[in-house]
């Protein structure tokens, strides 16, 4: 699917001019003529970048860009036949992404629509992270967002019931200690009963296990300490 563009420009020969390069390296371009109707267009419509003049009837290009950016982070280039920093400064400070003086060649913008929609997309994919997920037979643990569902359902865990059932799940099969589990979890500088670590398994399968008397998931082994079974 090409890349739609939303070009804000009150002079029409321009506004066509930029049209036709645009749409020669392959985007979809939608011309607006007045900034109020811009704004409309802009808030209303998924545009993957917008290219807004300054100087418009209706609204201006500063107003525009000011009220596009309280909504939405669509990457923004400004022009105007104004050469003064002031007006730069101004709009790139209202979150304009770049400003362009007039005149300037058609074949210019294009080169700055591409660099800015690709500088865009990498920031997007970047900030795409997929959650961190462990899922064994039934139980869905996300580490990211730090919650545990048994079958679908979610489960209200405390910090430490997360950690350590994430801890053993991580490394199933392996037979722990309490102390080992006690240093894992509460750290080995901490003090206290290691107790505590057979009452968090306990509270643990009552959440996950079916019958805890007879666990499918955290096994007891005798003498010894704790595994997660897979």
């Amino acid at each position: 699917m090409n890349k739609k563009v939303l070009i804000v420009e009150d002079e029409v020969a321009i506004a066509d001019l930029e049209k036709d390069y645009l749409e020669l390296s392959g985007f979809d371009v939608v011309i607006e003529n007045a900034g109020d109707t811009g704004l409309k267009r802009a808030l209303s419509e998924e545009f993957n970048i917008i290219v807004l003049d300054l100087m418009l009837p209706g609204m201006d290009g500063f107003e525009v860009c000011k009220q596009i950016r309280e909504k939405k982070d669509v990457p923004i280039i400004m022009v105007s036949a104004k050469k003064e920093d002031i007006d730069k400064i101004r709009g790139l400070g209202l979150g304009a992404d770049d400003y362009i003086t007039k005149p300037f060649s058609p074949s210019e913008l294009v080169a700055r629509v591409k660099a800015h929609l690709s500088r865009y997309e990498r920031l997007i994919n970047s900030n795409q992270k997929t959650n961190d997920i462990i899922e064994i037979r039934g139980i869905k643990i996300d580490k990211t967002a730090r919650r545990v569902y048994v079958d679908g359902e979610e489960k209200a865990f405390t910090t430490k019931e997360f950690d350590l059932l994430t801890f053993l799940a991580e490394n199933p099969n392996h037979v722990y200690t309490k102390e080992e589990l006690f240093r894992e979890i509460w750290d080995m500088d901490s003090f206290g009963d290691i107790a505590t670590v057979t009452v968090h398994i306990k509270k643990i399968r009552e959440k996950i296990e079916i019958d805890t008397a007879k666990p499918q998931y955290i096994e007891t082994i005798w003498g010894v300490g704790y595994r997660f079974k897979v």
